[in-house]
């Protein structure tokens, strides 16, 4: 058989080896993956970045505390009623005698009712938010005669006349009015407390007559200046305390109150606190300390935070502890497109499409700062996956791959904002569309070779 002579320039070419660290799959998922971890660094810088502008402004609103007023602890009030002891002294050189001593017996209300009427006022210094208030409290309440046979005090030795009818706020620059009280129906001006017998590190003071063996009504009216919070001591043997507000998103953590009812004007709730809830005892004999030792605790102060339930800041740190998420997603996202169009997409642009997802959250912050956390959102995400969607066309030279990329990402910054906005629900729903994300993603992954293109 005779073979044919080959002509110049007719020589077979060897088909080219395959290169198996550019067309395996799993070699490119584990740069991928890789990849996802290096941005961890940058994401956490940010969440760093996020913390610090969070901590100026509570340095702001500690501005705004020390110009306006800070938060308002309503205390009181509380009966003192001195008496006359005498007392037996032994010297060194054992010589006894005996002197006068007053000594003061502290009672507290048989009852105490505070209604309060709270209007909010917001203050903003730079970029940074705080909340102010103007409080209208009404007490009223009663005391029952003292129990000098229980405190062991001789009903002769008591100092009616010189009686005193003592309550407090935390912040006294906040108070807007001289508070006239009333007991049993006349008036007295109450005068700031000097005396080391008074239970309060500060307050304010009426000296009346109290009539032997009986008990009185009180009452007085205190309009506040405050700041963040509203509090109050629980000092009757029953205390009843309603506060009304314009403020729409209320936090009642230190007590929950018995009722309440918050809507889009603003809330109500009402709390009715019994003896057995308080850590001090009805009276007491000379310690002016206990109501300041034990008032602390949380079966003692109750009242409201009249904060955000979510600011910006918290938006902002919630939405980057996403940002993992976020990449992941996107990455795969654009992996799976580009096993599909079997298209190769370099891992140098997937490091620039990464680096894009970071800056989002800078853009985040800076913007929330500007124009609320909704607004900058938006901004944010519409800018990034325009950017993202238009480098992803130019990669792939197909448009409707970019459209559809871009709709994706949509679908994932959509996502994140509603969770965002939920609070009890938002594990709920964030569990139920990361289910059927991994579905989706299962769906599309079933006819890849994952050992070659």
């Amino acid at each position: 058989m005779n073979e044919q002579p080959l002509n110049p320039g007719e020589f077979p070419h060897p088909k080219p080896p395959a290169k198996w660290h550019t067309d395996s799959v799993l070699l490119k998922l584990g740069i991928i993956t890789a990849l996802i971890i290096l941005l961890l660094i940058p994401s956490a810088w940010i969440q760093s970045l996020v913390i610090e502008r969070e901590g100026y402004q509570k340095i702001e609103r500690g501005g705004v505390a020390n110009t306006w007023a800070d938060t308002q602890l309503v205390q009181g009030p509380v009966l003192l009623l001195p008496y006359k002891k005498q007392v037996t002294e032994t010297d060194a050189n054992k010589k006894t005698s005996t002197h006068e001593v007053i000594n003061t017996l502290y009672v507290l209300p048989q009852t105490l009712q505070a209604k309060a009427v709270v209007k909010t006022q917001p203050f903003t210094k730079g970029v940074y938010d705080a909340t102010g208030y103007s409080a209208d409290i009404a007490i009223t309440g009663d005391f029952d005669k003292p129990d000098l046979a229980l405190a062991g005090i001789d009903p002769s030795a008591v100092m009616y006349d010189k009686a005193r009818l003592v309550f407090s706020i935390s912040d006294n620059k906040g108070l807007m009015n001289n508070p006239g009280v009333k007991i049993q129906n006349q008036t007295y001006v109450p005068q700031p407390t000097v005396e080391d017998v008074i239970p309060f590190d500060k307050g304010l003071q009426v000296k009346f007559n109290l009539q032997p063996g009986q008990g009185f009504a009180f009452s007085y009216r205190l309009n506040l200046k405050g700041s963040n919070q509203l509090n109050f001591l629980h000092t009757g043997k029953t205390t009843d305390v309603e506060i009304s507000s314009d403020w729409k998103s209320p936090d009642f953590s230190s007590h929950e109150p018995d009722s309440k009812a918050i809507n889009a004007q603003g809330f109500n709730a009402k709390w009715h606190m019994v003896y057995y809830n308080r850590p001090f005892p009805q009276q007491w004999v000379n310690n002016n300390q206990e109501l300041v030792k034990k008032r602390d605790g949380n079966d003692a102060i109750f009242g409201v935070k009249l904060q955000l339930a979510i600011d910006q800041y918290r938006k902002v740190l919630r939405t980057t502890k996403y940002s993992t998420l976020i990449i992941l997603l996107t990455f795969i996202s654009l992996f799976l497109a580009e096993m599909v169009k079997k298209q190769r997409v370099h891992v140098f642009n997937y490091v620039l499409i990464g680096a894009a997802m970071v800056v989002y959250y800078t853009l985040l912050l800076s913007f929330s700062e500007q124009v609320g956390y909704n607004w900058a959102y938006f901004i944010s995400s519409v800018s990034t996956i325009g950017l993202i969607a238009v480098f992803t066309a130019s990669l792939l030279n197909n448009r409707m791959v970019a459209v559809t990329f871009s709709f994706i990402l949509g679908i994932f910054y959509g996502f994140i904002f509603i969770i965002i906005q939920l609070e009890e629900l938002s594990l709920l729903f964030g569990s139920v569309a990361l289910f059927v994300i991994v579905a989706t993603l299962m769906y599309f992954s079933r006819k890849i070779s994952w050992d070659r293109q």
